[in-house]
């Protein structure tokens, strides 16, 4: 068995000989990744160009067919690829997306591109040790999914779970309640360009409200929201009166400001498709590790603002269930 097929090794290419012409000539000298030390950050720093991508989606692979499954956030709309893997590595595989447009500025026909690409890859998985077999068993190890929240182009997002009471084990936690009642806040607020500063009134209010209905084991819609801002069920906020702390006009404009995000025609796809579920994310229904690549790259900078600020707060209460805790540990 090749060394690099041992379960918590990650494969991530040969040592390069710095001695040979541009040093672009590869030794048989594997570089291999303990996985076991991926267990709180990193970073992938070079220029552009260096290959920072191509080495995440290498980690990512590696992850995948040693049965850890991933959550990716994808900004620019790149990593879908990983969804594109063909283990017979033939013409016909490779032929639905090729651009005619590179074919033609290559002078060939579309049936010839592919099969100019499918040997290609082959040539070039065959110089690094990989073959089909290997790419049939990282499409064994893991169901691969591309998410589009806010759109329809990929398997949309729903974000009506993440207004939801917490599970008992956030709820019981007080840090971790305070987190996701600020996350939550900062994510409305920021979704409708308001200032999302924690000590700002508006923050305040939202993150009181939110905190009020979830103790009271209420979930939140942002309809109700909005409802709630213009009438809040309080008289008082700290021990200042509500009027004076944030008076009922003030209150109007900031219920408008999200009505405005709530009424627009392109809100309704943030409520359509599956929930925002970690332990969905994470794995499929028969338990199988699940690789989801989450596409931004069509949101403006607010809505991933909004987007990001939802998803991160239910991987922090999702890694304090049970049922997501092993891969959270992984």
């Amino acid at each position: 068995m090749k060394d690099f097929e041992k379960l918590g090794v990650f494969y991530l290419g040969r040592n390069v000989d710095s001695r040979a012409a541009e040093g672009t000539e590869h030794t048989s000298q594997t570089v291999l990744y303990d996985s076991s030390d991926l267990v709180t950050h990193a970073v992938i720093a070079g220029m552009t160009g260096s290959g920072k991508t191509g080495l995440g989606i290498g980690i990512i692979e590696e992850a995948a067919i040693d049965g850890i499954p991933v959550i990716a956030i994808d900004p620019k709309g790149d990593l879908g690829n990983l969804l594109l893997t063909f283990p017979n590595l033939s013409a016909a595989d490779f032929a639905p997306w090729v651009d005619a447009d590179e074919a033609r500025r290559a002078g060939q026909t579309s049936a010839a591109f592919a099969a100019a690409e499918a040997a290609r890859w082959s040539k070039g998985l065959s110089e690094w040790g990989q073959d089909g077999a290997r790419i049939e068993r990282l499409r064994s190890a893991a169901e691969f999914a591309l998410y589009t929240p806010g759109s329809a182009s990929g398997r949309p997002l729903s974000i009506v779970k993440s207004f939801a009471a917490p599970d008992p084990e956030v709820m019981n936690d007080a840090d971790l309640l305070q987190d996701r009642v600020t996350t939550a806040a900062t994510s409305v607020l920021t979704l409708a360009a308001v200032d999302a500063d924690p000590r700002s009134r508006e923050h305040v209010l939202i993150a009181t409200l939110f905190g009020d209905a979830w103790r009271a084991g209420t979930n939140v819609d942002l309809a109700g929201l909005i409802t709630q801002i213009q009438q809040p069920p309080l008289t008082r906020v700290g021990v200042v009166d509500l009027e004076s702390f944030f008076p009922s006009k003030q209150r109007f404009e900031l219920a408008m400001r999200l009505n405005q995000v709530l009424a627009s025609p392109g809100f309704s796809g943030w409520l359509q498709g599956e929930p925002l579920d970690i332990d969905r994310l994470l794995y499929t229904e028969t338990g199988k590790p699940r690789i989801s690549v989450i596409s931004i790259a069509h949101l403006d900078d607010q809505e991933r603002m909004f987007f990001v600020s939802l998803l991160l707060n239910e991987i922090v209460g999702g890694c304090a269930a049970s049922a997501a805790r092993r891969a959270c540990a992984r």
